[in-house]
């Protein structure tokens, strides 16, 4: 039951909002969005009740079923996070106010938030991409083997850029990669990324004052010291121009293509993990998803039962 301190939620409402712009100097957009999110849930127990409910008659089961609805009626995650951040604003200034005893919006959690698919490549659209830089000029020939070297292994830019001469093992197909939390792991090396690589260093000229040996640079710019994360985001866009591939692409594209495609290819989710160098099976396992959105969409355009190519549907 309420008790006498307790007003009902449209008043009790109206004295938060003014607090938040005469104490919190919060500004007319955030006062207007959290009355927006706050008449809402009145309406919502205004319904449910029967009739407009005190602040102290709200429970976390009442807020629990408006958080319900809300996925129901298929509000978008970040919508249904900011009202619950309305919600829980509010009970924390019912509680300083007295009307509560104990605040039935702390157990509300958000909703966990949508990770997107990563974009990728085809493998024919690789293909294109790597064909693009010439091979009769120095700077063509790099960029070729680093696009080939990021394909083929699955590198980070920061990675790729990071290489040194001592962590190329042509006889045994690998690389030393260093890579997040300086952790280091073995990459393979396809036999186009060696080529590459082969053709590239034959014309490669180091500055002076650039170490030699094993602590050479693999990659350098034309000035023959270590190419930098942002050359290699510029070399790719002359590149996406050149092929007419989509300008969403980055160099991180190459990485989701080359777990997308191992991923369709059949490979293991465990032997991916290892090969992306990720802590976390979880973050490997978005790549499944973006393989079972392709599996759908094949199956969608060839089935003749899918509800895409079913007659009458």
């Amino acid at each position: 039951m309420s008790t006498a301190s307790a007003p009902a939620l449209q008043e009790a409402t109206g004295r938060f909002l003014q607090f938040l712009a005469a104490q919190r100097n919060a500004s007319q957009l955030t006062v207007k969005s959290y009355r927006e999110d706050l008449t809402h849930l009145l309406d919502y127990l205004t319904q449910q009740f029967g009739q407009e409910p005190a602040v102290d008659q709200i429970t976390a089961v009442d807020l629990r079923g408006y958080l319900g609805q809300l996925h129901e009626q298929h509000y978008a995650r970040s919508t249904i996070a900011r009202r619950l951040a309305a919600v829980r604003s509010f009970f924390r200034y019912a509680i300083l106010q007295g009307w509560c005893r104990t605040n039935p919006a702390k157990a509300l959690r958000n909703p966990r938030p949508q990770r997107k698919l990563p974009h990728f490549l085809s493998t024919e659209e690789v293909a294109r991409l790597l064909e693009a830089p010439p091979t009769d000029t120095p700077l063509g020939l790099r960029d070729r083997a680093i696009l080939e070297v990021m394909y083929s292994a699955g590198l980070r830019v920061s990675e790729v850029v990071g290489l040194n001469d001592g962590d190329l093992d042509f006889a045994g197909s690998l690389l030393r990669v260093r890579g997040k939390g300086r952790r280091e792991r073995l990459a393979p090396l396809g036999s186009y990324a060696q080529q590459a690589l082969r053709d590239y260093l034959k014309v490669r000229t180091l500055a002076p004052d650039v170490p030699q040996g094993p602590a050479a640079p693999v990659f350098v710019n034309r000035f023959g010291r270590r190419l930098t994360t942002r050359s290699v985001a510029r070399m790719l866009e002359k590149y996406l121009k050149i092929t007419g591939l989509d300008r969403r692409t980055s160099p991180h594209t190459l990485r989701h293509s080359f777990a997308t495609h191992l991923l369709d290819a059949g490979a293991d989710i465990r032997s991916v993990q290892e090969l992306l160098g990720h802590k976390s099976l979880a973050t490997t396992q978005i790549y499944t998803h973006v393989s079972t959105a392709q599996l759908l969409r094949a199956y969608q355009a060839a089935h003749p039962h899918s509800s895409r190519t079913a007659s009458g549907s």
